[in-house]
């Protein structure tokens, strides 16, 4: 019996009945022999870690853009708390780890520049609409190891689909990255607000905090308490009602008050001409493309999506660059 067989041996008889098991997965499109030391959802765990779209997430916007200082979070951080919190839950739960992380860790990977504000931007350019959760599926099933995908398998990519509220994970798994999600992002937002003295602690709503906490991290931690307690021998995962709700009105009062400021707004006009832009200039010549998303083109794919991709993979800071060296003028001097 090699590793891989013992240790799904080893989740069958160990974990919670609900857990989804390595040996019962769906599987992937392409079929691949598996494995003799890692079970299916280890393999797809280290395909994400190891993918390009995972590392450019360090130089993606999470909410404030463009901020200076070196303490405030980006795409890869969030990332990186999101599937701390998910272990945690699935572990106090005994559901299958391996497959909670492999998700938590590619569920923003489609991510445009920018954050939401590139996202909003895109939603309008592209004519069938664009949202990150179905991004992050193609990046995994299509763009990814030049354009071949990493070929994950069906219970991931359904957790990466459904992560975001409309979504219904078809594991629990799916469930916890789901939950997970937003406890880190409102918390871990809230955060970074008070580092830029966008608010403070005593402007957040009194009736949430009283329920939740004074401080972010007893937040966190009640939170996770009260989804581990409230899903404990059930075949779902759950927060009690009054919790949920106090964590929604903070949710909205974030919308409110941070994601939807002046501030924001004014940026988001700038960001929307920028990724515009450089949409534009892509798709009206295919030999600007990169090589890899010229390959596209040479698999059926139109011209506009090979652009589309290749600007929604860049970073912040590398479409800034792009669009200064496309449309800004250089500066010299004579000397």
């Amino acid at each position: 019996m090699n590793l891989r067989e013992i240790n799904e041996e080893l989740e069958i008889n160990s974990l919670n009945p609900y857990a989804s098991k390595s040996l019962y997965s769906k599987g992937r499109k392409k079929p691949q022999e598996k494995c003799n030391m890692r079970t299916e959802y280890q393999r797809d765990r280290d395909r994400i870690i190891h993918s390009k779209a995972l590392r450019r997430l360090m130089h993606k916007t999470q909410v404030f853009i463009s901020p200076e200082g070196d303490h405030y979070r980006t795409r890869l951080t969030h990332t990186l708390e999101v599937a701390q919190i998910s272990r945690t839950i699935a572990r106090a739960l005994k559901l299958n780890e391996d497959l909670t992380e492999a998700i938590a860790l590619a569920h923003d990977l489609g991510h445009t520049p920018f954050g939401h504000t590139g996202e909003e931007a895109f939603d309008k350019i592209w004519p069938d609409g664009f949202h990150h959760n179905e991004h992050s599926v193609r990046i995994c099933e299509v763009l990814e190891r030049n354009c071949e995908g990493l070929n994950l398998t069906a219970e991931v990519l359904d957790g990466i689909l459904n992560h975001r509220g409309a979504g219904s994970p078809s594991t629990l798994e799916g469930k916890i990255v789901q939950i997970s999600d937003k406890i880190g992002y409102i918390n871990h937002d809230i955060d970074d607000a008070i580092r830029a003295g966008l608010l403070s602690e005593e402007d957040l709503p009194e009736e949430s905090l009283e329920v939740l906490g004074k401080l972010n991290k007893d937040r966190i931690d009640f939170l996770i308490r009260d989804v581990i307690s409230s899903s404990l021998g059930k075949n779902d995962i759950c927060m009690t009602p009054h919790v949920k709700k106090a964590m929604y009105d903070l949710r909205q009062y974030m919308y409110e008050t941070v994601y939807m400021s002046q501030l924001q707004m004014i940026e988001r006009r700038k960001i929307a001409r920028i990724l515009e832009e450089l949409y534009n200039y892509y798709k009206a010549d295919e030999n600007r493309l990169p090589k890899e998303y010229r390959k596209l083109i040479s698999k059926g794919e139109t011209i506009d999506r090979a652009a589309l991709d290749t600007v929604a993979g860049m970073t912040d800071r590398y479409a800034m660059t792009q669009y200064s060296k496309l449309f800004l003028p250089d500066s010299w001097a004579v000397y």
